[in-house]
C-alpha cells in the first residue's frame, strides 16, 4: 500500500475496539486504491464514486508565464472529454478530467504528478506544459508506471525518459526546419541571421540547436546567438546588439510573453526583417503581447484548422461555438492526446473488462495498448514508435496576420508544397 495511513486514538479507548477501527480503515483504504471507478473534483483528494468513471490527470500550467500554454491545452482537453462522453464514453464509463496545476517551474510539474496519480488514481496523465517540466516530472510517472502522454512536449529525448512516456506533439527537429525553408522562399536574398533563445528552458535550447543547424546547413550565415530568460521583459541589449550586425532573418524560441515581447522591441528598434517563432508562438495569445508587431510572423505548426477529417470538422466546430476563435496546434494536441487514451481504452475493454482490473494492471496494460494502435485525430494519422515517439504525416507553416485593431489576428497557411 502506497499511502501511509495515520491514525490518533484516545488512550481511554478499549483495544478490541482500536483494532476493530484499524482494521476497518484498512479495508476502506485498500478498496479505494485498487478501483477503477475512483473520482475526484479538481484538488488533492480522491474519493470513492460509482464505477462510471474512469479518472484522466491533466497537468497544465494553470499560473506563472506559462499559463496562456497550460490554458490552451485546457480548452483542448474540455472539448474532447465532452466529445467523447456524449458518444458513451468507454462502454458506458465516464470520462472524469483530474486538474492539477504545474504551474511554470519544475517544482510545480512533480507536486502536480504525485498528486494525480497517489492521491487521485488516475489511471493516465496529459502534461505537463513544458519539456523543461516533462524532464523532471515524467520519472515520477514512469517509476509509478503511470502512462504519460506529453501534448506540448517537443524536445529532443522526451519519449526516451521511460516506457510509459509518450507525446503527441513532434520532435522539433521534424517540425522547425520547414519554417526556415519558407522564410527563404517569401525572400530567397536571406543571408545573415540572428538567432534568440531563452536558455532557462530546455525546450528553447532544444529548438534553437535545430534551428541554427538547419541555417548552417542552408549555407546561411549566423551572425550572433543572443540568449535571455523566460522571465525577461527588456529585451533592448539582445535586440540593439542583433540589429547592428544587419540580419535580414531574426529566429526566436521563446514562450508566449517573452518572445512576444522581443519581437515588440525588435520592431521599435528599427528591425525590419522577417521574424520567425518558434513552436512557443503556437498560440493566439501572442497578440496581445505585441498586438500589431505580431504581424508577419512565420510560425511552423503540426495542426491547421483547415485539415479534413472527420474528427478534426467536429474538433473546429465544437472549439469555435465553445471558446469562439479557431483552435491553436496547443488545444489540437491536447485533444488528441485525450483522444489516444479513449480509443486505446476502448481497445482494451473489447479484450477484457478494464472494470475488473486494479488500478495497477490497467496502467500496465493501457501503456501497452495505446502503443499498438493508429489514430485518425485533428492532426491528421497519428501512430506511434516502439518508445513512444509520435509518428506523424503532416505539417504546415502559418504566417501571423493582425486586424488594424492590433488586437484580433489569425494564423494564416502558406502553401509550404
Amino acid at each position: 500500500m502506497k499511502n501511509a495511513i495515520a491514525l490518533r486514538f484516545r488512550l481511554s479507548i478499549p483495544h478490541y475496539t482500536t483494532l476493530f477501527c484499524i482494521c476497518s480503515v484498512l479495508v476502506t483504504a485498500c478498496g479505494k486504491s485498487s478501483s477503477v471507478g475512483i473520482d475526484s473534483a479538481n484538488n488533492a483528494t480522491a474519493t470513492t464514486s460509482p464505477a462510471n468513471t474512469i479518472p484522466i490527470g491533466i497537468a497544465f500550467a494553470q499560473t506563472s508565464n506559462v499559463a496562456l500554454l497550460g490554458q490552451e491545452g485546457t480548452d483542448g482537453v474540455k472539448i474532447a472529454e465532452k466529445y467523447f462522453n456524449s458518444k458513451g464514453g468507454i462502454n458506458g464509463k465516464q470520462i472524469k478530467l483530474i486538474f492539477q496545476d504545474t504551474g511554470g517551474d519544475e517544482v510545480g510539474a512533480i507536486n502536480a504528478f504525485q498528486t494525480l496519480i497517489n492521491q487521485n488514481n488516475v489511471v493516465g496523465i496529459i502534461g505537463p506544459t513544458l519539456s523543461q517540466q516533462a524532464f523532471s516530472a515524467d520519472p515520477i510517472a514512469e517509476r509509478n508506471q503511470t502512462p504519460v502522454i506529453g501534448s506540448s512536449n517537443t524536445a529532443k529525448g522526451i519519449p526516451e525518459i521511460g516506457d510509459y512516456v509518450a507525446r503527441v506533439s513532434s520532435s522539433v527537429a521534424v517540425v522547425a526546419p520547414y519554417a526556415v525553408k519558407a522564410a527563404l522562399k517569401q525572400n530567397p536574398q536571406i543571408k545573415r541571421v540572428a538567432v534568440f533563445y531563452a536558455q532557462n528552458d530546455a525546450f528553447n535550447k532544444s529548438e534553437t540547436e535545430i534551428f541554427q543547424k538547419t541555417v548552417k546547413d542552408l549555407g546561411l550565415d549566423l551572425v550572433t546567438v543572443q540568449k535571455f530568460q523566460t522571465t525577461d521583459t527588456d529585451f533592448q541589449t539582445q535586440a540593439s546588439s542583433a540589429i547592428n550586425l544587419k540580419p535580414d532573418l531574426a529566429i526566436i524560441s521563446g514562450l508566449a510573453v517573452d518572445g512576444g515581447n522581443l519581437v515588440k522591441q525588435l520592431r521599435e528598434l528599427g528591425y525590419k526583417g522577417i521574424i520567425i517563432g518558434g513552436n512557443g508562438f503556437n498560440t493566439s495569445h501572442i497578440f496581445s503581447v505585441c498586438s500589431l508587431l505580431c504581424d508577419g510572423i512565420i510560425i511552423a505548426q503540426a495542426y491547421s484548422p483547415e485539415y479534413k477529417n472527420e474528427i478534426n470538422t467536429a474538433f473546429r466546430k465544437a472549439y469555435i461555438e465553445q471558446y469562439r476563435k479557431e483552435p491553436s496546434q496547443v488545444s489540437a494536441q491536447s485533444f488528441a492526446a485525450l483522444q489516444v487514451y479513449v480509443e486505446a481504452l476502448q481497445s482494451l475493454n473489447k479484450k477484457r473488462q478494464i472494470n475488473n482490473l486494479s488500478m495497477p494492471q490497467l496502467r500496465k496494460e493501457l501503456n501497452q495498448e495505446l502503443l499498438k494502435l493508429t489514430y485518425q485525430t485533428p492532426l491528421g494519422e497519428i501512430a506511434f514508435t516502439p518508445v513512444g515517439e509520435v509518428i506523424q504525416k503532416e505539417f504546415y507553416v502559418a504566417q501571423l496576420k493582425m486586424e488594424p485593431n492590433g488586437v484580433n489576428g489569425k494564423f494564416t497557411f502558406l502553401n509550404i508544397k
